[in-house]
C-alpha cells in the first residue's frame, strides 16, 4: 500500500475522532456559558493538558526544533523561560483568577472580567481589550494556519495554498459546533498525542544515529559551539538583550486569554494544585523532546547530506524518514493536534469576545442564549478567512508570528491582570492605561532596530505596562465602593480554600 495512502488514512481516522468528540460536546452546548467556557466542568486533567496544548502551537513541534536546528542550544533558555512562566501562571494566577471571576459576576471573558472588576470605565475597558484580542489572535491563528500548511505540503506534496485552505476547515468543523468543550475534550487527546510524538520522534531517532553518546560526539565534531549555553554557533557570545529576550517569553503566559480561560473554566478549586503538577509535567517533557528534536534532526541531517531548505520542517523530515507510514501517520497527526488545539481556542476566544464584549456589550444587552450562540459561530467562521489570507504567504515563520502574538497579550494583558488579582488599589484608569501602554509598546518596538531596540517587544512592554497601571492608579481615584466590597467578598473565599 502506497506510503501517502497509508499516511492519509491516518490522518482521516484521527480528524473523524475528532469531529466525533465534537459532536459529543454538541449535545451538551445549550447556551452561551455552555459554548464559550463549558459551564465551568472542567476536571483537572482536561483543565491541565487543555492549557497546555492550546499553549503549545505549532511552534511547540515545528518552530522550537528549528530554531534548535539552526541556533544550537542558545534554545535552552527559551525552554526555560516558557517551563518557568508555565509553573508560575499556574501557581500565582490560577486559583484568584477562578474565585475574582466568578465574584466578579461570573465573567466569562477576560475583557468582561475587566469590565466588571472595574466599573469606572468599564465601557472603555471592554470593548478595547476585546479589540486588542482580535487583533493579536488574528496573527496566531495565522501561525497556526502556516504550520498546518506546511504539514500537509511537506507530507501530500499538496499545493500551500490548499494545505493552508484545509487546515483551516479542519480546525473551524468541529469547533463551530461543539465549543469550549469540544475544544478542551480535543485538547485533551491532542495534548497526550503530542506528548507521545515529543518522545517517540527524539528517541528513536538518537538510536538512529548511535545513541545520546555518540550524538554528543557527532556534535562536537561537526559543531564545537553547539552545545555551549552562552556562544552561538560561530562561537560568538551570546548577549545579555538575547538570554534576557528568550527568558522573557515566560512573562507572556499571564496574559493569554486562551490559556486563562482554562482557570476559569476548572470545576473545582481543589483541583487546581493537582493540575498544575499535571501540566507543568507536560510542558517539561514536550519542552526537552522538541529540544531534542533539533539536536537529533540536525546530526541526521549532516550524516545523511540531507540539505533542509525550511528549519521548521525538521520533525516533519524525521517522521517521513525513519518511520512506517501507519507510525508516520500518528506522529505526523500530532502536528495536526498542536496546531488544531492552539488554532481552535483561539478562534473560540475571538467568538466569544465578539459575542459577549461588542455584540451584548453595544448591540443587544438584551440577547437570548440562541442569538448569542450564532453571533459566536458567525464570527468563528469570519476569523478563520481573515486568518488564512494572512497565512497564504509560504515563507511566513510560525515562530515570528507567534513571538508577536505572545507580546501583544503578555505586554497588554499580563500586568493589568495581575495586579487587578492581588492589588486593592488599582482603578479602572490604571487598568486602562495598562492595557493599552502594553500594546502600544509591543506595536512600537517592533518597527525598530538595534541596539537596546533588539531586546524582544514582550520586556519592555511589560515593564511600561506595569508602570502604567501603578502609576495611573495612584493618580486616580480610589477603588470605587463596589470594586472594594468585591475584593472584600474574594479574600475569604480564597483563604478558605
Amino acid at each position: 500500500m502506497d506510503g501517502q495512502f497509508q499516511i492519509a488514512m491516518t490522518f482521516l481516522v484521527y480528524f473523524a475522532g475528532m469531529l466525533g468528540v465534537g459532536y459529543l460536546a454538541w449535545l451538551r452546548t445549550s447556551t452561551g456559558a455552555d459554548y464559550f467556557l463549558g459551564g465551568r466542568s472542567l476536571g483537572p486533567w482536561t483543565a491541565a493538558l487543555s492549557a497546555g496544548a492550546s499553549d503549545m502551537s505549532g511552534w511547540l513541534l515545528l518552530g522550537l526544533p528549528g530554531y534548535v536546528f539552526v541556533a544550537g542550544f542558545e534554545a535552552v533558555w527559551l525552554g526555560a523561560g516558557l517551563l518557568l512562566g508555565t509553573w508560575l501562571n499556574w501557581l500565582i494566577v490560577a486559583k484568584r483568577l477562578r474565585v475574582f471571576s466568578v465574584t466578579a459576576n461570573d465573567s466569562l471573558t477576560l475583557p468582561e472580567y475587566f469590565s466588571n472588576r472595574f466599573s469606572d470605565l468599564s465601557s472603555l475597558i471592554q470593548p478595547i481589550s476585546a479589540l486588542l484580542i482580535l487583533v493579536f489572535f488574528l496573527f496566531y491563528t495565522s501561525s497556526g494556519l502556516v504550520a498546518g500548511g506546511k504539514l500537509f505540503e511537506s507530507t501530500f506534496g499538496l499545493d500551500y495554498e490548499m494545505a493552508v485552505i484545509i487546515g483551516m476547515a479542519s480546525v473551524v468543523s468541529y469547533t463551530l459546533f461543539g465549543g469550549f468543550l469540544a475544544v478542551c475534550w480535543t485538547d485533551l487527546i491532542q495534548g497526550l498525542l503530542m506528548s507521545v510524538a515529543m518522545l517517540i520522534v527524539p528517541i528513536y531517532a538518537l538510536e538512529v544515529v548511535g545513541g545520546s553518546g555518540q550524538l554528543m560526539s557527532e556534535l562536537q565534531s561537526m559543531d564545537a559551539h553547539f552545545t555551549n549555553l552562552f556562544t552561538n554557533r560561530q562561537g560568538e557570545s551570546i548577549s545579555w538583550i538575547t538570554i534576557v529576550s528568550l527568558l522573557g517569553w515566560g512573562l507572556g503566559y499571564f496574559g493569554q486569554p486562551h490559556i486563562l480561560a482554562r482557570f476559569k473554566a476548572i470545576k473545582q478549586i481543589e483541583q487546581l494544585p493537582s493540575a498544575r503538577r499535571i501540566a507543568v509535567s507536560w510542558t517539561a517533557v514536550c519542552m526537552v523532546g522538541a529540544l531534542m528534536v533539533g539536536i537529533a534532526g540536525l546530526v541526521y541531517t549532516q550524516k545523511q547530506g540531507i540539505v533542509l531548505a525550511d528549519p521548521e520542517a525538521i520533525l516533519m523530515l524525521l517522521v517521513n524518514l525513519l518511520f512506517h507510514p501507519v507510525i508516520a501517520g500518528i506522529l505526523l497527526a500530532a502536528i495536526l493536534a498542536a496546531i488544531m488545539s492552539t488554532a481552535d481556542s483561539q478562534l473560540l476566544v475571538c467568538s466569544t469576545a465578539v459575542a459577549e464584549d461588542f455584540y451584548r456589550h453595544f448591540f443587544h444587552r438584551a440577547a437570548s442564549q440562541k442569538e448569542m450562540l450564532v453571533v459566536g459561530r458567525i464570527t468563528v467562521v469570519v476569523m478563520a478567512s481573515i486568518a488564512t489570507v494572512i497565512a497564504l504567504t509560504p515563507d511566513s515563520s510560525v515562530l515570528a508570528m507567534v513571538a508577536y502574538a505572545w507580546a501583544g497579550f503578555g505586554s497588554a494583558f499580563g500586568p493589568a491582570l495581575l495586579l487587578s488579582l492581588y492589588w486593592k488599589r488599582m482603578n479602572g484608569l490604571g487598568a486602562l492605561a495598562g492595557i493599552v501602554t502594553g500594546a502600544v509598546t509591543v506595536f512600537v518596538w517592533r518597527s525598530l532596530s538595534g541596539g537596546l531596540f533588539d531586546l524582544y517587544e514582550m520586556i519592555p512592554g511589560f515593564v511600561f505596562s506595569s508602570a502604567a497601571v501603578v502609576v495611573f492608579s495612584l493618580m486616580g481615584p480610589k477603588p470605587k465602593a463596589k470594586e472594594a466590597e468585591l475584593f472584600s467578598r474574594v479574600q475569604p473565599l480564597l483563604d478558605a480554600k
